[in-house]
């Protein structure tokens, strides 16, 4: 018996097995590397994909930003190739005062809306929120001026703001007088900036009641059996449960109102307002930048001032929600 064991030992050694014939199979067997072609395949691929999106990122993003940061340094005009001044632009800014009223109105805009549209829309969504008959109506109306075109928008409240308008009429039927929301030069301002809140209320509503679905309701059980208010349980438990959200909308609302252009242009005009004063940054690259004798260098300028104040303001948001995660 062993020597017929013995005997059948090296024939099954020799053996086929699915590791090939006359080689015993282990875990050192490992598949063969794919060809060349293939492997390219795989690297270029994904590029493959991403190529028209990058194409539509660097021709209409890219380009145009590295552009003007070039032209921003030269003396360029409309038709007319500039040549390199260095700094020029920027000591003229510092003497402007065209460019000190549009930046002093672009940061109250900051300071006046971005804190509305942080809190209106989220006690707005809240509102809209509960489950109750008829609140998608409600939902498509407070969203309807966002969809509106701003310029219908514009025009909507020019109408009513005049001194002929709905308002100013209603004033005079209750024994006030008239009001110039569009010739004086803060009301005007102001009266701006109430058409963006109004035009914004809605789309950062749909951001909010978005993260208002994800807040276990557990927690506001617990905090009502705890003997937590309406009040209580909105600081306590609301808003903390969308702190990130609110630093969304707050980045967000921020460039947008900083970079403000259609409002203040519609109800103020082409001249800005009373003497200019109601001018904003954006305002002022459109007039100096365009036309026959535009100085496409000077208006080149101020983008890029608008853009580093525009990134140190979303860093600014970024670093004070960090300070709150601390």
């Amino acid at each position: 018996m062993k020597s017929t064991a013995a005997a059948s030992a090296p024939a099954t050694a020799g053996a086929p097995g699915p590791s090939g014939p006359g080689r015993p199979s282990g875990p050192a067997d490992t598949a063969a590397p794919p060809p060349r072609r293939i492997r390219r395949q795989l690297v270029t691929s994904p590029w493959l994909f991403a190529a028209p999106g990058l194409a539509i990122v660097g021709v209409f993003i890219l380009y145009p930003f590295v552009s003007t940061v070039i032209n921003s340094f030269t003396d360029k005009r409309q038709l007319i190739e500039g040549k390199y001044v260095g700094l020029a632009n920027f000591r003229e800014l510092l003497h402007d005062d065209m460019f000190w009223i549009g930046l002093r109105n672009s940061t109250l805009y900051v300071l006046v809306v971005v804190p509305a549209l942080v809190v209106l829309p989220l006690l707005l969504a809240l509102l809209v929120q509960k489950q109750i008959p008829g609140i998608t109506f409600f939902r498509s109306a407070f969203y309807t001026p966002v969809v509106a075109s701003i310029v219908v928008v514009g025009l909507i409240w020019v109408w009513m703001l005049d001194e002929r308008g709905l308002v100013n009429a209603v004033l005079e039927a209750v024994g006030a007088g008239k009001v110039g929301f569009l010739s004086d030069q803060w009301l005007l301002l102001f009266s701006a900036m109430a058409v963006t809140v109004w035009k914004g209320l809605g789309y950062y509503m749909i951001i909010y009641l978005a993260a208002l679905a994800n807040v276990p309701r557990e927690l506001h059980e617990a905090a009502a059996v705890d003997g937590a208010g309406p009040i209580r349980r909105f600081v306590s438990v609301t808003v903390p449960a969308v702190r990130s959200t609110m630093v969304l909308v707050a980045a967000l609302s921020s460039v947008a109102a900083f970079k403000v252009f259609s409002e203040v242009y519609l109800m103020a005009g082409p001249t800005g307002g009373p003497a200019g004063e109601d001018t904003t940054l954006v305002m002022l690259v459109q007039r100096t930048g365009t036309g026959l004798t535009g100085r496409v260098g000077y208006a080149s300028a101020i983008s890029v001032v608008i853009f580093v104040v525009t990134v140190a303001l979303m860093l600014l948001v970024l670093r004070a929600d960090r300070k709150e995660d601390k």
